[in-house]
């Protein structure tokens, strides 16, 4: 259903021409910054060359509905307002893949996933892929990057590995856990987050420290885990939940009566695919009102701290006297930096809808199609999934277009996603299909992963021996599989006599 959120969120601000004047609020930050050790604020930078900086951060998990208009009411996000204000929002971004790794595959290589084959979390790009940054750094910038890349590979558990190599088994198996929520009652403790806040300062010294000194541009890049939620170590590795960690002093900017709780389709209703994640994911239960709301505001008050990151960039660049020479970008999992492009990518440039298309000179000779695609084939879901979007349409298919039903969105009256209307609207259906069969021919991908799933699921079962038995019965899904052990080992023995090799 909705596999494929607006989850996405590109703002690009200021390139070459005056720098936007720092809101009163930023006042006290910028005098806290020039004291001892700081460089001054009125430095002024070597760049005399007119080609721009480009700094890209990017979240994981960022709901991009939190900056559309007529604006956010949820949560107080200052940095991603001003970006907002001077620059330019994307309303209908899509990642590649609603996934960690192969979403960074596709951005990294500028390749659509089933080019990648970026399946799930633990197969990405070749260590040595050149990437869009190796084109920039060939091309004279100076390049750096902090924090998570996930291009190559993801940090997921065994237990995951196997879930997403299974996911083609007919079982049906609940993980251990449930999102949670952890308060950390301080007003004053900021840093929850330890690991990005210290990416986000080694990015910052950077700036002030090398790249205030560098007379060609530079590419920065920093990566960022919040707001994707923690996880929750004290349950072991192969169970735990989704612990939605944060502080009274986040909590605090979250305008709590402003949150909804979200419409969902009852279970009987879902659709087979939908119905499957939901399970898998242990979403089946019975949640409170309160609990939801709770989950929302604490997630809302991590994408607070998030913004507060993004924020020490921009205030670094804007105290450098770089902002105005810098095109930021701000995105989430899912350049215009005048480098010509490699060849056969499967992105178009988006500076034609930007406000960069004044101060960019260059013309593509690609015009953007009036379709996106995406897809995904990690775990939580039984079937490779497809969709693609031409204006109000959302069209979603399933592996082989056969063994599942595909779903219909209009999302000018729907924008919940809550009524399959394809087969109300079969014409509509059938065209949409056949422009996604002209654009991937899934049927074949979808193939292709049910051989990958099966071979690495023999050659992690091989790798065990004799405790295969063992270590399958207590992975996340370890309360429903001792109930009936034999049921499931039969479900698998019988996948793996199933030939794929269509």
């Amino acid at each position: 259903m909705q596999w494929w959120p607006l989850g996405v969120i590109l703002l690009a601000v200021t390139s070459v021409g005056p720098a936007p004047a720092a809101p009163a609020s930023w006042a006290g930050r910028l005098k806290e910054r020039s004291g001892p050790g700081r460089p001054p604020t009125q430095r002024v930078t070597t760049q005399e060359t007119s080609v721009p900086n480009v700094v890209l951060v990017v979240s994981d998990s960022f709901d991009g509905r939190l900056t559309f208009h007529p604006g956010n009411q949820r949560v107080a996000l200052p940095f991603i307002n001003f970006m907002k204000k001077h620059g330019t929002l994307f309303l209908n971004a899509y990642t590649n893949s609603p996934i960690c790794c192969p979403s960074r595959a596709a951005m990294w290589s500028g390749l659509f996933t089933h080019l990648t084959e970026s399946w799930n979390n633990f197969k990405g790009l070749d260590q040595n892929y050149t990437t869009w940054m190796d084109l920039l750094q060939k091309s004279g910038y100076h390049t750096q990057k902090f924090g998570k890349v996930d291009y190559t590979s993801g940090h997921h558990s065994i237990s995951n590995r196997v879930e997403a190599w299974t996911r083609d088994v007919h079982f049906l198996l609940r993980q251990e856990g449930r999102p949670v929520v952890n308060l950390i009652p301080d007003k004053r403790k900021a840093r929850i987050m330890e690991e990005d806040w210290q990416n986000t300062d080694k990015a910052t010294n950077w700036l002030r420290k090398e790249a205030i000194n560098f007379t060609q541009p530079f590419v920065l890049y920093l990566g960022l885990n919040l707001p994707h939620p923690y996880p929750s170590p004290e349950t072991g590795e192969n169970f735990g939940s989704s612990t939605f960690q944060t502080s009274l002093y986040w909590l605090e900017k979250v305008f709590y009566k402003a949150i909804k709780i979200p419409k969902w389709s009852p279970l009987s209703e879902m659709h087979p695919v939908d119905y499957y994640s939901s399970y898998t994911k242990n979403c089946t239960g019975q949640f409170t009102e309160k609990e939801i709301r709770d989950i929302r505001a604490f997630y809302y008050a991590m994408c607070a701290e998030t913004d507060a990151m993004l924020g020490e960039i921009i205030l670094t660049l804007y105290q450098l006297k770089l902002l105005q020479k810098t095109v930021v970008i701000f995105t989430s999992d899912h350049d215009i930096a005048g480098v010509p492009l490699h060849k056969n990518l499967s992105g178009y440039s988006l500076i034609p809808l930007s406000s960069e298309a004044v101060n960019n000179n260059s013309q593509s000779t690609r015009p953007h199609p009036p379709w996106i695609l995406s897809e995904f084939h990690g775990c939580n879901v039984n079937a490779s999934t497809y969709m693609l979007r031409i204006d109000k349409w959302k069209y979603i298919a399933y592996s082989d277009g056969v063994s599942s039903p595909p779903q219909l969105f209009d999302l000018s009256s729907d924008p919940d996603e809550l009524t399959n209307i394809a087969t109300r609207f079969p014409e509509i259906t059938h065209s949409l299909d056949q422009k996604l069969r002209s654009i991937i021919n899934y049927p074949v991908v979808s193939a292709s992963v049910h051989q990958y799933n099966k071979k690495e699921f023999i050659s992690w079962k091989d790798s065990l021996g004799r405790n295969y038995t063992k270590v399958i019965a207590n992975l996340r899904w370890h309360q429903d599989w001792l109930k009936e052990p034999m049921k499931y080992e039969s479900a698998i023995n019988q996948w793996l006599k199933t030939d794929t090799n269509l």
